[in-house]
C-alpha cells in the first residue's frame, strides 16, 4: 500500500509485531491441565538422557528440548494439545494476513520445561520456523515472567535512551506474566527469555514451533 495513499496524520505507526495470549480451551480447562501436568512429570521421570542433557544447558530445571522434541507425536495429551494449540495458530495466522497459499501450519516440534526454583531460560529465538509460542501448564505466584525483546534494537547502535514513562508503543522490552492454561503466540524470529524463577514452586510450561508446509 502506497504511504500517501492513507496519509492522513503527520504520524503514523507501522510494523507491528503482534502477541497472541488466549485461554487454551474454552470448556473443560481445568481437567485438561490437571492431566497434562502428571504427563510433563512422567515426560521426565522417563527421559534419563533429557535428564543429563539439561543438567548441562538447563541448570537445576528439566527440558525435553535435547532429548524428545516431537512430545505431539508420542503422547495422547501432548496430541491434543497440537489440535487445540492449532486452532490458535490459524486464528493468530489470519490476524497478521498470512497467505498460506494453498498450504497450512503444522506443529513441528514440541518440548516440555520444569523450571523450579532459580532456573533461567537464556535470551533465544526460533530459527526456520514460522509460528512458536508456548502453553503454561502451571505458573505459580512470584513465577518468572517471559521477556521479549524489540526485533529493531541491534540496529539502534546511535539511537538515545528512552524517557523514563515511555508510551507502551515505544518499550524496547515487553513482559508478560502468563496464567496457566493460557496460550501465548508470536512469529519465530521474536527474541524472548524467562528470567530467574523465583517461586519455591515449579514453572512448567510447554514450548513449540509451526512450520508452514
Amino acid at each position: 500500500m502506497p504511504l500517501g495513499s492513507t496519509l492522513t496524520m503527520p504520524i503514523q505507526s507501522w510494523f507491528p509485531t503482534s502477541l497472541y495470549v488466549e485461554p487454551l480451551l474454552a470448556n473443560g480447562l481445568a481437567r485438561f491441565n490437571r492431566e497434562l501436568l502428571e504427563q510433563c512429570y512422567l515426560v521426565r521421570d522417563t527421559d534419563p538422557h533429557g535428564v543429563e542433557w539439561s543438567d548441562e544447558h538447563y541448570v537445576n530445571g528439566y527440558t525435553s528440548y535435547g532429548s524428545m522434541t516431537d512430545l505431539h507425536l508420542r503422547y495422547p495429551h501432548f496430541e491434543d494439545l497440537a489440535k487445540a494449540i492449532g486452532r490458535h495458530a490459524q486464528k493468530f495466522a489470519r490476524h497478521l494476513d498470512m497467505d498460506l497459499q494453498g498450504g497450512s501450519l503444522r506443529m513441528s516440534s514440541c518440548w516440555v520445561n520444569i523450571m523450579p526454583a532459580n532456573t533461567v531460560h537464556s535470551l533465544h529465538l526460533h530459527p526456520l520456523s514460522v509460528i512458536s509460542g508456548t502453553y503454561y501448564v502451571k505458573v505459580p505466584k512470584d513465577a518468572s515472567s517471559i521477556k521479549f525483546e524489540d526485533p529493531r534494537l541491534s540496529s539502534m547502535m546511535a539511537a538515545p535512551p528512552k524517557l523514563e514513562g515511555m508510551r507502551p508503543r515505544n518499550q524496547q522490552f515487553v513482559t508478560l506474566q502468563p496464567k496457566a492454561g493460557q496460550v501465548a503466540l508470536w512469529e519465530s524470529w521474536l527474541r524472548h527469555e524467562v528470567p530467574s524463577n523465583r517461586s519455591e514452586e515449579d514453572r512448567i510450561s510447554i514450548s513449540f514451533n509451526f512450520d508452514w508446509v
